[in-house]
């Protein structure tokens, strides 16, 4: 049986910068890291559920742990935000108590300045994006070709990005030229690069584990005293994406999916789609945590027990 979900992240040892749907920030001594720690908190449709998911938050932070590796034996000279494990790298700076609620949900990054979009990535056409594409053939404003099925793999992937909305606002889908107004044309295109090669370089070492990766969506940072972009906040996760299993797809159709689609499909079916103040039923918490745990496992080739014993080595 899991432990309880830890929703409520309390360090009485740093200052925290701040807390998003599911992750809170930490100043570390220096001002040039920060420590960033995953809730099991979860959110659908932009809305914070009121229960969270045992063991969530360990596994979105090993997940992108491991997908920076991958990404960056991948992608020549990718830069990402991802220091370590370990918190902190400083002794004494976090009592032993938060040593051990942190073990494994957080991650010491390098402090940079944040694009204020969502650089999404898309590789089939599902969703809100099919919806899109069947009334209008586009997605995002991309005029697209004409007789594509339902969760049909795209000629190529696209960028399809929207805004970074604050905490209790929602996501806007914008179109790449609109994106560009926000970021400005100096690094709008290295934007959208590093989110296709990204896309590209995980779905192709997701498929060879029988996984597609039908939609993403990346963050990204400038570090602006050397005026580089870098990959930062969770990366690859199934907060973050669309996974479906290779064995089970089937164009024309939805997909049974290995993320949290089971959580939006019981808020759809029930009416309580952007509701507030909403409590998920144990057979929805149970069913969410085993597709998230399906996929860690697949994706890392370990149990998360394994992974979180290794940290203690």
């Amino acid at each position: 049986m899991a432990s309880q979900a830890l929703t409520t992240i309390s360090l009485t040892s740093l200052p925290k910068l701040s807390q998003g749907k599911v992750r809170d920030l930490f100043s570390l001594p220096g001002n040039r890291t920060l420590l960033f720690v995953t809730s099991d908190r979860i959110s659908a449709y932009d809305v914070i559920l009121k229960n969270g998911i045992a063991s969530k938050g360990q596994i979105l932070t090993l997940l992108s742990a491991k997908w920076f590796e991958i990404l960056s034996s991948r992608i020549p000279d990718l830069k990402h935000h991802f220091i370590t494990l370990t918190p902190p790298p400083a002794p004494g700076v976090v009592t032993p108590d938060e040593q051990r609620m942190l073990r494994g949900r957080s991650m010491v990054v390098r402090r940079l300045k944040i694009f204020p979009i969502e650089a999404i990535v898309r590789g089939y056409v599902t969703g809100g994006a099919w919806l899109e594409y069947e009334e209008n053939q586009t997605i995002h404003g991309l005029r697209l070709p004409a007789g594509l099925q339902r969760c049909q793999q795209l000629p190529q992937p696209i960028y399809t990005p929207s805004t970074k909305a604050e905490l209790g606002e929602k996501d806007i889908n914008i179109s790449p030229a609109e994106a560009r107004a926000i970021v400005g044309d100096k690094y709008a295109t290295r934007i959208e690069e590093l989110a296709l090669a990204c896309y590209r370089a995980g779905a192709a070492y997701a498929e060879e584990r029988g996984i597609i990766i039908a939609d993403t969506k990346f963050e990204v940072g400038l570090d602006e005293k050397t005026d580089e972009i870098y990959l930062v906040d969770e990366v690859l996760t199934p907060d973050s994406s669309r996974f479906w299993s290779k064995e089970d797809y089937q164009v024309g159709r939805d997909q049974d999916s290995l993320d949290k689609q089971v959580l939006r499909n019981w808020l759809t079916a029930n009416g309580l789609k952007g509701k507030p103040d909403v409590e998920m039923p144990p057979e929805v918490v149970e069913k969410t945590r085993d597709r998230y745990l399906e996929v860690y496992e697949r994706l890392t080739g370990q149990t998360l027990e394994a992974a979180l014993k290794a940290l203690e080595e």
